[in-house]
This record gives C-alpha cells, sequence and structure tokens, in this order.
C-alpha cells in the first residue's frame, strides 16, 4: 500500500553528536577507524546513502579498489596524504574535495605524520555494511589495537556490498608507480 504525500510532509531528522556515531576499527592495510553518521539503517530517507569519517593512520592506506553501482565523495578534514585516481597521483590536503563516478579505480595513502581524516559519501549506500563485516566495533577514546587482519573471506563480503571485483594483480601499493 502506497502513502499520499502533501507539501506539508516532512522527512526525518536526525543529528549526530561528537563520538556518537557507530565506529569500527579498520584492519590492515588502513588501520585507523571508521565513523558512521548517516546511513538508512539509522533515519528514514528517500534517497539511500552512507555518510560518515575515515581515519587512516601514518604509514597506512586505504587499498585501490573501485565501485560498480555507487558514487563517491570524499573530503580531506585533516592530515595530508596521496590520492591514486585511475593511476593519477593527487594530494590531499585538508579542503581537498575528490569526485568518484563508478568504475574509477581509487586509493588513499597516508604519507604524513599525522592521522589523515576524510568525510566520505556513497550514494546509494552500502559501504557501512562493508566497514562493519571487516572491522571491530570501537569506543571512542580507547586504544588502537594491534594491527589485524582482513577476514578471510573479504573478497565476498566486498561483491555483496559496494565494490567491483578487484583490479588485477589485487591492485597498486603504495610506491608502485602510477
Amino acid at each position: 500500500m502506497s502513502e499520499a504525500r502533501t507539501t506539508t510532509d516532512r522527512g526525518d531528522l536526525l543529528v549526530v553528536q561528537p563520538d556518537s556515531a557507530e565506529s569500527h576499527w579498520q584492519p590492515v592495510p588502513a588501520n585507523g577507524h571508521i565513523e558512521v553518521h548517516v546511513a538508512p539503517s539509522k533515519v528514514r530517507m528517500e534517497t539511500k546513502f552512507g555518510f560518515g569519517t575515515q581515519t587512516v593512520a601514518p604509514g597506512c592506506y586505504v587499498r585501490e579498489h573501485s565501485h560498480d553501482r555507487n558514487e563517491e565523495l570524499i573530503h580531506c578534514v585533516s592530515g595530508t596524504g596521496t590520492a591514486v585516481l585511475d593511476g593519477e597521483k593527487h594530494r590531499m590536503t585538508p579542503g581537498t574535495s575528490i569526485f568518484l563516478g563508478r568504475n574509477r579505480v581509487h586509493m588513499f595513502i597516508n604519507d604524513g605524520t599525522e592521522d589523515l581524516k576524510f568525510l566520505w559519501l556513497l550514494l546509494p549506500n552500502g559501504l557501512e555494511d562493508f566497514f562493519a563485516a571487516i572491522g571491530r566495533p570501537r569506543t571512542p577514546g580507547e586504544p588502537a589495537p594491534a594491527p589485524f587482519p582482513r577476514p578471510a573471506d573479504v573478497l565476498a563480503i566486498e561483491r555483496r556490498t559496494v565494490f567491483a571485483p578487484p583490479p588485477e594483480g589485487g591492485g597498486r601499493k603504495p610506491g608502485d608507480p602510477a
């Protein structure tokens, strides 16, 4: 049964305060942690999307990947790093924004001395499900765990969430030529 909507219908409202978002520690090679601030599981929405933050420790990286069913927006808020986008390197500094259409291969490398923190927005959503499936629950303020491996079935988790098949050879690593 469908609902009739009027011009006075109002959507839901959600306010997420600091340190109150769902959060997960992330495995190698990213380490660090993510926070999910907005997702369909948290608030009713007409256009399904996921929004949150990712923090990548110095010397770590988000491995090369792409999304075949999603568009992504990244916005750097602190730290410095390198975004490798379709093989081309771009500096990431606070204020850098990156739009990634479907099937754009990308990775983010923290080559700085401080945490690299960025906002992520994925349409449609699903990245939050991936982070929960591969990560470990995190409580704000607790010390970082020792680095831990990705689950053995990570490729299956990627395919049932928001990832395209991995690039040939598993993708670039930091230091590989562009």
